[in-house]
């Protein structure tokens, strides 16, 4: 039997429900619980010597039931005289005090401030199927009417599914009418929301009719749980987007129980701030065999490490989640500017929120792992905020890794997902290169350890590269002629890209005859760099502050400016684009025409790329090795970085020969007396993996 309507616009007609009523007969139509569902709220705002109205009053229970607890002064009306001759019959006799009446509720014969409530229980729902100017006007009227019928202090109690174009009407319409307007989300019935065959919660409006006073500050208010005190909201934009947060959620827990994704996250705020406090990633595996015990579990990422691949990347939740032999994995994310006591208090608050995303064959009574990396929760310290004309806000903290060492970072809130630089801290007492001593006391040197500002007493450990990209780009100098003699030659060196400067800093001290220009557009990033960073400028290393496209399209017009070196390392700020790095500008042919005419005849030009539309990269490829005769590619692995060695020699043969025993031979250089050398490092392993293009 078709009970429902092929088009929604059949709900408002008086035919529909005359027909509907005829078929359905006795049976009530619950569609959005029953009394014991409703009862929790309506029994705050309702009371039982109310006079209350209930407006298109179907065949719904709900009027009976509150009749039978003491509500005896209720009043039904219906556009469909089927139903209320039925429901007259129905209730004659057990409550004769109840009254049913075939009414128009757009045209109400009631007299002005009649009652003290008048209640909806999916009516508005059936009228406002669309927003045409007909259903609009047909809905004002019903307001008008209820407005009209309801005394002051009264209230308009609306039961409803609360769809977008709903929900912005009744905010919109009764907070500009001077009234209160709050909105309850109903506890969910799984039962019920089965047998409704629908996954949007109910929520129930209620708006308090107030006198309207000229330039009073409007109310609004959301309640989420029965038992919680309502939190107040500032704009009505802001009430209606929290309601549809809730509407969301309840769509992704129907995803999850179907199964039907392919991955799932959200974001879990505190009630009074609305600050993300929590972020969910959810990820099943279906290639888990099944047992009691691998079904569900909970992962919590140490504060810090939420930036490392494993956890940032789709990809990585996903081999985590293979690697956990689970068939759903929760991973959550904790956020800065947040406190946390420990594992076990984390646990205790995400407990029933993360129930609510199990699976649905997960068993009863079976205990849900938390799990974690080094089963703790990591330490984050913020050092410093603040906001860059160019970058937008940033963030400098110092977190703690995995084996316990301390390691500072720069991030753009924008992309927080991201590192933008970091650099290791150590004790104070620890030098990463010691000083040299000269002759010459006007020239200054950063070859020594700096004091930073930390309460932990730690400095910046300069002679380690954090970043695995890094560490390639330098391991790529040994693609220049003679590389042995790098270390005591003059060499000049141009890098596209500051950040922290640990790059250029570490060129610096182990490249003792290497001069360099930094260029960057964001002053803020060398301020953040000199203060936090430890960087700082002498004679052999001077930055730029202008666009890294018109710095090098000014040498160009200066004909015998060439450099040995030039690496390009710089983000892009449009996130918008597949490529994260560079900006596009820097990868088009014109302009990498350019890098070549500044770029010595036996030098390198080493670019970070970062591009995740295949499309797009490989186009980006294409063009540089339009430009440059000779491209070799390196790949981060567990990254998306991809460096790229290009020269203008066109002897694949000259360099896939040697340059693996170049790189040997510039680390024993670089591995003089009395300087600090990272032993994770060999210039030569970095090189291993190199491919021509």
């Amino acid at each position: 039997m078709n009970l429902l309507p092929n088009s929604s616009k059949e709900f408002s007609t008086a035919d529909y429900w005359e027909k509907f009523f005829k078929q359905r007969g006795d049976k009530a139509f619950e569609w959005y619980g029953t009394y014991l569902d409703l009862c929790g709220i309506l029994h705050k705002y309702i009371k039982p010597k109310d006079k209350v109205l209930v407006v298109g009053c179907g065949n719904s229970e709900l009027s009976e039931q509150m009749y039978d607890v003491g509500y005896r002064e209720i009043i039904n009306i219906d556009i469909s005289e089927v139903v209320i001759t039925h429901m007259k019959e129905r209730n004659s006799v057990q409550r004769p005090k109840m009254a049913y009446i075939t009414m128009d509720l757009m045209q109400m014969d009631f007299e002005d401030s009649c009652f003290q409530v008048v209640l909806d229980k999916g009516t508005l729902d059936a009228i406002m199927t669309d927003e045409s100017e007909k259903t609009v006007e047909n809905v004002n009227r019903m307001f008008s009417e209820i407005g009209r019928v309801l005394q002051v202090g009264g209230r308009f109690v609306c039961i409803s599914l609360a769809q977008e174009h709903i929900l912005k009407k009744v905010v919109n319409y009764f907070s500009a009418e001077g009234w209160m307007v709050r909105v309850h989300k109903m506890a969910e019935n799984e039962e019920n929301m089965r047998e409704r065959q629908f996954v949007m919660p109910v929520f129930v409006f209620v708006c308090t009719k107030f006198k309207q006073i000229p330039g009073s500050t409007m109310i609004l208010e959301i309640c989420i749980d029965e038992q919680d005190r309502p939190s107040r909201l500032e704009s009505t934009s802001k009430l209606i987007a929290a309601v549809m947060e809730r509407q969301h959620y309840a769509l992704l827990r129907n995803k999850l129980k179907m199964r039907s994704h392919d991955s799932v996250s959200l974001n879990l705020c505190e009630k009074d701030t609305s600050k993300t406090r929590y972020t969910l990633h959810v990820v099943d595996c279906p290639s888990v065999k099944p047992s009691r015990t691998n079904i569900f579990a909970i992962f919590i990422v140490p504060q810090g490490r939420e930036t490392k691949w494993l956890f940032a990347s789709e990809e990585g939740r996903k081999q985590l989640a293979e690697s956990a032999a689970f068939q759903r994995l929760i991973i959550v994310t904790l956020h800065r500017d947040q406190q946390y006591e420990s594992l076990q208090a984390i646990q205790d608050e995400l407990s029933q929120k993360v129930m609510e995303l199990a699976p649905p064959d997960l068993p009863a009574n079976v205990q849900v792992p938390f799990l974690s990396e080094g089963g703790d929760i990591g330490i984050r310290t913020v050092r410093h905020k603040g906001t860059s004309d160019t970058s937008g806000e940033y963030v400098i903290e110092d977190v703690k890794g995995e084996e316990g060492e301390f390691f500072r970072q720069l991030i753009f809130l924008s992309n927080s997902s991201l590192v933008q630089s970091e650099a290791k801290l150590m004790p104070s007492k620890v030098q990463s290169v010691p000083k040299k001593k000269r002759k010459d006391k006007k020239k200054t040197s950063t070859s020594d350890s700096v004091q930073i500002p930390s309460s932990q007493g730690l400095v910046i450990d300069k002679s380690y590269l954090c970043c695995e990209h890094h560490r390639a780009m330098v391991a790529g100098m040994a693609f220049l002629e003679h590389p042995t003699s790098l270390t005591e030659i003059p060499m000049s060196v141009l890098v596209v890209g500051l950040g922290g400067g640990s790059l250029p800093l570490f060129i610096h001290d182990y490249f003792q005859h290497a001069y360099l220009e930094i260029v960057d557009i964001d002053p803020f990033m060398l301020e953040v760099a000199t203060q936090w960073f430890g960087f700082s400028q002498d004679d052999r290393m001077k930055v730029h502050i202008c666009d890294g496209l018109d710095y090098i399209q000014r040498l160009t017009e200066n004909d015998g400016i060439h450099y040995h070196v030039i690496m390009f390392d710089v983000d892009s700020k449009d996130l918008s684009v597949g490529m994260s790095c560079p900006p596009a500008p820097f990868v088009e042919k014109s302009f990498l025409q350019k890098v070549r005419c500044v770029l010595a005849p036996q030098g390198v030009f080493i670019l970070n790329l970062v591009c995740r539309d295949a499309i797009l990269k490989e186009k980006v490829v294409g063009v540089i090795k339009e430009v440059f005769p000779l491209v070799y590619l390196r790949d981060i692995e567990g990254e998306v970085n991809e460096i790229f060695f290009c020269t203008l020699s066109a002897d694949p043969t000259i360099h896939r020969s040697g340059f693996q025993k170049q790189a040997q031979s510039l680390e024993n250089k670089l591995r003089r007396p009395g300087i600090k050398w990272d032993s994770t490092y060999s210039l030569s392993k970095l090189l291993q993996e190199v491919k021509l293009a």
